[in-house]
Formats: structure tokens, C-alpha cells, sequence
């Protein structure tokens, strides 16, 4: 999202609900931010070990904030355990207009390797 007209990124978990992602928060530039009907973005990547594959996926939208009793009912239910301590009780809804994403191989860490890879450098003073 922008904050003073400059891009941010902000950690945060998220569930998947009903083709939406929800996430929760305190009040704060992240959520000022995102409800300021400006458009969010959200990445999520990760990596399959076994098969040595990644994957990346974007989804791009407009934040709204879940205020009805009964959506908040429903919200109140669903797998949002932030990681740091404190009141996060307000919810956020990002409605998706845009996703995409893709699949890749990794390659293999030798391929970057040249002579210099091993050489003792001098510490940073």
C-alpha cells in the first residue's frame, strides 16, 4: 500500500474467505493506509522443497473494513493468529480485482558459484 505517497510493505497473516483475504490489526498506519480506498497489494510466496519448485502469487484489490455484526460474527471464526501481542481487533477485508502468480524450478545454488565464491574478504569497517 502507499503511506504519504510512497510504497509500504507491512507483515502481516491472513485467511482466505469466501474469494476474499481477511486480516486483522490495531489501529495504525497499516490499517490508515489501507482503508484509505487507495489499491493494496498482497504477495505470498513459498517453496516446495520436494519437487525444488517455487511459487509466487499477487493479489491486487481495494481494502474495506468489516464493521457489520454478522461479518464480524463470521470473521471472528477464522484462522487469524497475529504474531505479536496486543488488542487486534479490527478486521479487514481486501476485495480481490486483479491475482496473479506462478510456478518455477529453483536452481540449483552451485550455478551462481564462481571463482570468488570462497574467497576470505576483508571485514566491513
Amino acid at each position: 500500500m502507499c503511506v504519504d505517497d510512497h510504497p509500504e510493505i507491512f507483515p502481516l497473516n491472513y485467511a482466505v474467505d469466501h474469494g476474499t483475504i481477511v486480516f486483522r490489526s490495531a489501529p495504525g498506519t497499516k490499517v490508515s493506509a489501507a482503508l484509505s480506498d487507495a489499491l493494496v497489494a498482497l504477495e505470498v510466496d513459498g517453496y516446495l522443497s520436494d519437487s525444488r519448485e517455487a511459487w509466487s502469487v499477487v493479489i491486487k484489490g481495494r481494502a474495506e473494513g468489516i464493521r457489520e455484526i454478522g461479518d464480524l460474527m463470521d470473521t471472528v471464526d477464522l484462522p487469524l493468529f497475529p504474531w505479536q501481542p496486543g488488542t487486534k481487533n479490527l478486521f479487514i477485508r481486501l476485495v480481490p480485482t486483479s491475482a496473479t502468480g506462478r510456478r518455477f524450478p529453483v536452481a540449483d545454488p552451485e550455478t551462481w558459484r564462481t571463482p570468488l565464491s570462497n574467497v576470505r574478504r576483508s571485514p566491513m569497517e
